[in-house]
């Protein structure tokens, strides 16, 4: 009974003396976003011609780029080595308090070293600088603190200063993280650019996801050809017609002379719609209710490629042809379902 009266009194102190029941949360948070957001805005108005060199250093590096930082410094220099490699960059961190213990071996000379500090004085990387220049390689730093020990021993420097932390107490690491965070990915956009790295070079860092199979896989990985192809001759009726469609299962018929390009297709909503407007429709040429000229794509087209034209024209199978026009080739929507490519935007050729 002793225990459970003073966890009560020790509840009832915390209540009053708190200010959580005066306090207005959502402009608490919206404080601390905008004081986030001018943190970026100040960064980006700073860039300049060093930041630039720092790019183009980066860029021109014989070796990696190796990042340092200590505690949640250390934690942003470990999304940017993350980012960094899978965009084209080969990156890696460097702990730099591990470092002295061995695991300066990573580091060869040609490499580039990030050196992320918002003092620009923390201990451990300032003892680290006349290791690293023993190397022979650059460093760029990335501080709040552009006249520091660590700007001064730098090839580079790029500001990421902030007025004021998130915080209310303004001492945690809150603006002068968000900062360093958002010029690391700055510094990562523009090497993507600088080197030439596109999406299928992207994706083949990431095969093991939806997002890899998105970027990474064509047409003709996926469609239905040989014995699965639903084809007919123009001059076919629509009663034979309807039995090859039904033992092809796709929903649709393509209409063409054999090594001929396509004519035309006939889709399950065309069958309907025949019927509800003709009487007796079986023994006609298959010709004279297929859709002429329909939508086709081509094999080495991406697949989000044809996802898009299926979206945008109401479509779920699309005929694939060869650059003579001949249909070789069916695409599903179902396809495109099963191989997680609808949970993805479209991406363009």
């Amino acid at each position: 009974m002793g225990s459970r009266r003073a966890f009560s009194c020790d509840a009832r102190l915390i209540g009053t003396t708190s200010n959580w029941g005066f306090m207005d949360i959502q402009q608490e948070l919206r404080k601390a976003l905008a004081i986030e957001c001018d943190a970026i805005r100040r960064a980006a108005d700073r860039i300049g011609t060093r930041a630039e060199r720092a790019v183009r250093l980066l860029h021109e590096r014989s070796g990696r780029i190796i990042i340092t930082g200590m505690g949640k410094a250390g934690i942003i220099g470990r999304k940017m080595a993350g980012t960094f490699t899978s965009t084209g960059a080969p990156a890696q961190f460097l702990h730099p308090a591990e470092a002295i213990h061995g695991d300066l071996g990573m580091v060869r000379s040609g490499d580039v070293v990030v050196a992320i500090s918002n003092s620009g004085e923390t201990e451990e990387i300032v003892a680290l600088l006349p290791y690293l220049k023993g190397f022979g390689v650059a460093i760029i730093a990335m501080t709040g603190n552009v006249d520091s020990t660590l700007a001064r021993n730098s090839d580079e420097v790029i500001d990421v200063s902030v007025a004021q932390e998130a915080d209310p107490m303004g001492v945690a690491p809150t603006a002068s993280t968000t900062a360093a965070l958002a010029m690391g990915d700055a510094l990562a956009a523009a090497l993507v650019v600088l080197n030439g790295f596109d999406k299928e070079q992207y994706a083949a860092f990431h095969p093991g996801g939806s997002l890899g199979r998105a970027l990474l896989f064509r047409v003709r990985d996926l469609m239905h050809r040989g014995d699965r192809l639903p084809m007919v001759r123009p001059e076919c009726t629509l009663r034979e017609a309807i039995t090859v469609m039904s033992s092809k299962r796709l929903g649709a018929l393509f209409i063409a002379l054999p090594d001929g390009p396509l004519e035309g297709i006939l889709t399950d909503g065309d069958l309907r719609r025949v019927f509800q407007r003709e009487a007796n429709p079986l023994e006609h040429p298959v010709a004279d209710w297929m859709t002429r000229d329909p939508k086709t794509i081509r094999p080495d087209v991406l697949a989000t490629e044809a996802l898009r034209r299926m979206e945008d024209f109401a479509i779920t199978v699309l005929p694939v042809v060869d650059d003579a026009g001949k249909p070789i080739a069916a695409l599903h929507m179902h396809d495109l379902i099963q191989a997680g490519l609808a949970l993805w935007p479209a991406a363009s050729d």
